[in-house]
C-alpha cells in the first residue's frame, strides 16, 4: 500500500526568553506526528535556540533524537527532568502565575531589575559572563549547519543599521544564536564580521526586527504553510498599572510589532491573489496556522522570561503539547489546504 503523502510545513518560532519553554512542548508533541515534515525553521532568541536543537536532533536521528535534543537542552537551561516528578507531584508546584509574581516581589529580583535600568552589561568590565554561551557551544554545529534536514534561519537585529540580519547555512554559529537572543539591557551586544561589508557588526535581539522572519520561507521549493508557534501575548485584557507590568507590556508589543506587519502583508498578497491582481506564481499564497496559550502566558510576566523557574519551564512544556495537541485535533486536516488563521478577523 502506497504511503500516504506528507504534510510539509514551515515552523516561524518566536522568541520569549524562559517562555520558549512552551514551544519546547509543542514541538515535543509535532514530531510525534509521522506525517508532518519540517521543511523550514525561522527562530528568533529562544525561538532560534529550540530551531537550532531541533534541526540538529532531526539530523542526527529524525524525531526521537530531536525530542532528546530539545530535552537537553531545556535541562541546561534549568528545566530539571521532567521524570523525576510524577504527574501526581505536579499537583503541589505553585501555579506559574504565582511563581511570576513570587519572583517578581523577590527582593534579589527587585535589586536586579533596578541594576539593569542604572547600569549596562558593559559596566561589569572584566566580571562580565552570558551564561547563554556555556549551552550553546555543546551544540552539534555540524549538524545545525547541515545542508541535510529542514532549513534554518536565525534572527537577529543589527545594532548601526536598525535592520533584520537573517543568519542561514553556515553563518549560523554559537555567536549567531547569542545574537538572535541579546537583550541589550542584559548583554553586550554579540560582534560578528560581515563579508558583506567587510566589518565586525554588532547585533541585539532579533525579536525588535523579526519575530520571527517569516520572509525567509517564502522560497518556491518550500511548502506555502507556516506554523506560528507565538509566546508573547498579542492582547492583554487588563491594562497594566504597576512598573514591572507596563514594562511587560511594552516588550510584548514591541516583540509582536514585526510579525503583526508581515502577518498584514502575508493577508494583502492574498487578497490581490484572490482578485486576480496578481499573476498566478509572482508572490506566494502563504497559509498561516497559529499555535498560541494566551491564557497562560497572561499570567506570567517579565520576571519567567529571564529567571528560568524549573517548575515553570515544565509546566509551559506541558502548555505547549496541550496548545499542539489541540490545534493538531482541530486544524490538522487543513494543513496543506487551507490557512486556519483569518488574518483580516485578527487585525478587525
Amino acid at each position: 500500500m502506497k504511503k500516504p503523502a506528507k504534510k510539509r510545513i514551515n515552523l516561524a518560532l518566536q522568541g520569549g526568553g524562559a517562555h520558549g519553554a512552551f514551544t519546547w512542548g509543542v514541538l515535543d508533541r509535532l514530531l510525534e506526528e509521522p506525517e508532518l515534515e519540517i521543511a523550514a525553521i525561522s527562530g528568533t532568541s529562544a525561538g532560534a535556540m529550540n530551531g537550532a536543537a531541533l534541526k540538529s536532533g532531526l539530523v542526527r536521528g529524525g524525531a526521537t533524537a530531536a525530542r532528546e535534543t530539545l530535552d537537553w537542552f531545556w535541562e541546561q537551561m534549568g528545566a530539571l527532568d521532567g521524570d523525576q516528578f510524577p504527574e501526581w507531584a505536579r499537583v503541589f508546584f505553585p501555579a506559574p502565575g504565582t511563581v511570576s509574581r513570587m519572583i517578581e516581589m523577590s527582593p534579589l529580583y527587585a535589586w536586579r531589575d533596578s541594576v539593569s535600568k542604572v547600569f549596562s552589561p558593559y559596566s561589569y568590565g572584566p566580571l562580565y559572563d552570558n551564561p547563554l554561551r556555556r549551552v550553546v557551544e555543546h551544540l552539534a554545529f555540524e549538524e545545525v549547519c547541515s545542508d541535510a534536514g529542514p532549513k534554518l534561519f536565525v534572527c537577529a537585529t543589527n545594532v548601526r543599521t536598525g535592520k533584520i540580519r537573517v543568519f542561514s547555512g553556515q553563518e549560523i554559529t554559537g555567536d549567531a544564536l547569542l545574537a538572535s537572543a541579546c537583550l541589550p539591557n542584559i548583554f553586550k551586544a554579540v560582534e560578528i564580521d560581515d563579508p558583506e561589508t567587510g566589518r565586525t557588526e554588532a547585533y541585539w535581539d532579533g525579536g525588535y526586527t523579526g519575530n520571527p522572519a517569516l520572509f525567509p520561507m517564502y522560497e518556491p521549493d518550500l511548502p506555502a504553510d507556516v506554523v506560528i508557534v507565538n509566546i508573547n501575548p498579542l492582547y492583554r485584557d487588563e491594562i497594566p498599572v504597576t512598573a514591572q507590568e507596563i514594562q511587560n507590556r511594552i516588550n510584548e508589543i514591541s516583540f509582536n510589532s514585526s510579525l503583526l506587519r508581515e502577518l498584514r502583508a502575508i493577508s494583502f498578497v492574498r487578497e490581490l491573489i484572490a482578485e486576480g491582481r496578481l499573476p498566478e506564481g509572482k508572490m506566494k499564497a502563504v497559509r498561516v496556522h497559529m499555535i498560541a496559550d494566551d491564557a497562560t502566558m497572561n499570567e506570567l510576566s517579565q520576571a519567567t522570561k529571564i529567571v528560568p523557574a524549573p517548575s515553570v519551564l515544565l509546566e509551559l512544556k506541558q502548555a505547549g503539547r496541550r496548545a499542539a495537541d489541540g490545534f493538531l485535533s482541530a486544524h490538522g486536516d487543513k494543513i496543506g489546504v487551507e490557512a486556519s488563521v483569518d488574518i483580516q478577523a485578527m487585525f478587525g
